[in-house]
């Protein structure tokens, strides 16, 4: 079949539906020959298939938003770089809605609610799961100084992202100022792995466009080493928890 072994893990986990050509394929595979059997399980696959959590939303996301959906609820480790705003996965609906519709060319008020729906709902099912991967984010100070300046919304984000850094499996880091020019100015990125498999995603998302890399292990190997450099600049996960009390301090 020529598929990876994520692939397969998906399937497995439920995380994503199966073709019914593909399934035909593993019934022959685990000699599953009953016709009125194969024809039952054709009929949920094909169910499944409509039915996943995201389905509702897909007249207002773009199809690599869904590929991205179906690798994150099944991967193990994520591991999330930002420049310019806090990571999605840690955005309260306030500071998800107003980052939406400023990032859009076109801000539809359906569409951009939408759009911050899907990522409320995607925290809720990666952190309220005991078997959620593990999680890393880092994104630079600016963000946090630009956060400042929005009054109505920095001191629920800035609790929220204090809260999110006491999380068993959330680690939370800040290259400082001080850190200087470095490389991680470049752009944002997120790196998906997953258990037992090397087919690790690459992700990019802009304001106009998204973009995934697979089964490049030399580009994933090189922004995973960025993102490890990253973390030796930062403040590390108890300095950054420290730095965002005391800015929490200085606005209360």
């Amino acid at each position: 079949m020529d598929w990876s072994l994520s692939k397969l893990i998906r399937i497995e986990t439920g995380a994503t539906g199966i073709s019914t050509n593909d399934l035909t394929a593993l019934l022959r595979l685990y000699n599953v020959k009953d016709s009125r059997r194969v024809r039952a399980l054709v009929a949920q696959a094909k169910e499944a298939r409509k039915h996943t959590w995201w389905s509702k939303y897909r007249s207002f996301l773009p199809p690599t938003y869904f590929h991205y959906i179906e690798f994150e609820t099944s991967a193990s480790t994520i591991r999330s770089f930002q420049t310019g705003v806090i990571p999605g996965l840690l955005q309260t609906q306030e500071y998800a809605t107003i980052v939406t519709e400023r990032n859009r060319f076109d801000p539809d008020p359906k569409t951009v609610r939408n759009l911050v729906q899907v990522r409320m709902e995607r925290q809720e099912l990666l952190f309220d799961r005991s078997s959620g991967p593990l999680l890393f984010f880092i994104f630079d100070e600016a963000v946090i100084h630009r956060l400042v300046g929005e009054k109505n919304l920095r001191l629920a984000q800035l609790t929220k992202l204090i809260e999110m850094a006491t999380k068993p499996g959330v680690t939370i880091e800040i290259p400082p100022f001080s850190a200087g020019i470095h490389r991680g100015l470049i752009e944002d990125f997120s790196i998906l792995e997953f258990e037992g498999d090397d087919s690790d995603v690459l992700y990019f998302e802009g304001a106009r466009m998204t973009s995934f890399t697979r089964d490049e292990t030399e580009e994933i190997t090189l922004y995973r080493e960025l993102f490890e450099e990253m973390r030796t600049l930062s403040l590390g996960p108890e300095g950054t928890r420290d730095f965002l009390i005391d800015v929490v301090d200085k606005i209360r």
